[in-house]
């Protein structure tokens, strides 16, 4: 009897930032690769050269992320997306675009992936690079699912992301690096989405044949 095996790309497990795909319906609803949950006090960060998910530091601070958090696969922040930041922004952060996804349900478990639907974002700025953070809504969610702007979510939880993403890299004594300039909705955030998208194909091209959610 003969044994049929899958091809050699799908034979091992895909790099979660160049083996996945933003999703069919990017930049309306993509895939998004979750590092932290809402439950973690560790930082984790995806390894780029291995694609495994590294301990990157202990919070420390006693606020936990709000939401789950990970990063949008095949996005980079580059130079087009910094042109959609503030005004003395040059450049971005040279790093995959994160996402923040609203569950109802706890999910615990981190190294998952998710289809979410993307609602705003905080046009954040990190030591003068642009770091934005997408915000979406778990696509399927009976609660949040329907959800398609900024401005049906509880006024409480875009204040606590943004207090989150301010304060957790405070050093006691030392001024603040990290600040807010902005929530938007939308438009804008898939306009920051697909010109991640731009960013990442002029810096790495095509990729292999993906996993497809």
């Amino acid at each position: 009897m003969s044994t049929s095996f899958p091809p050699p790309f799908y034979r091992h497990r895909p790099h979660p930032w160049h083996g996945l795909d933003a999703g069919p319906n990017a930049p309306a609803v993509v895939n998004a690769y979750i590092e932290i949950t809402p439950f973690d006090t560790i930082k984790y960060e995806i390894d780029k050269t291995t694609g495994y998910l590294r301990v990157d530091r202990p919070q420390r601070g006693s606020s936990q992320p709000p939401t789950l958090y990970g990063f949008i696969p095949r996005t980079f922040c580059g130079p087009r997306v910094a042109e959609l930041s503030a005004e003395d922004v040059s450049r971005a952060d040279g790093d995959p675009l994160d996402i923040c996804v609203i569950s109802e349900r706890p999910i615990t478990r981190s190294e998952i992936v998710l289809s979410g639907r993307v609602v705003g974002g905080l046009q954040m700025v990190d030591d003068g690079e642009a770091d934005d953070k997408i915000v979406a809504v778990l696509d399927n969610d009976l609660f949040w699912g329907e959800a398609d702007s900024m401005e049906v979510l509880p006024r409480a939880l875009i204040e606590r992301l943004s207090h989150y993403f301010t304060t957790y890299k405070l050093v006691p004594g030392s001024p603040g690096k990290v600040s807010v300039r902005q929530v938007y909705d939308r438009d804008h955030a898939q306009k920051v989405i697909a010109a991640s998208q731009e960013d990442y194909l002029e810096l790495y091209g095509e990729s292999p044949p993906t996993l497809r959610f």
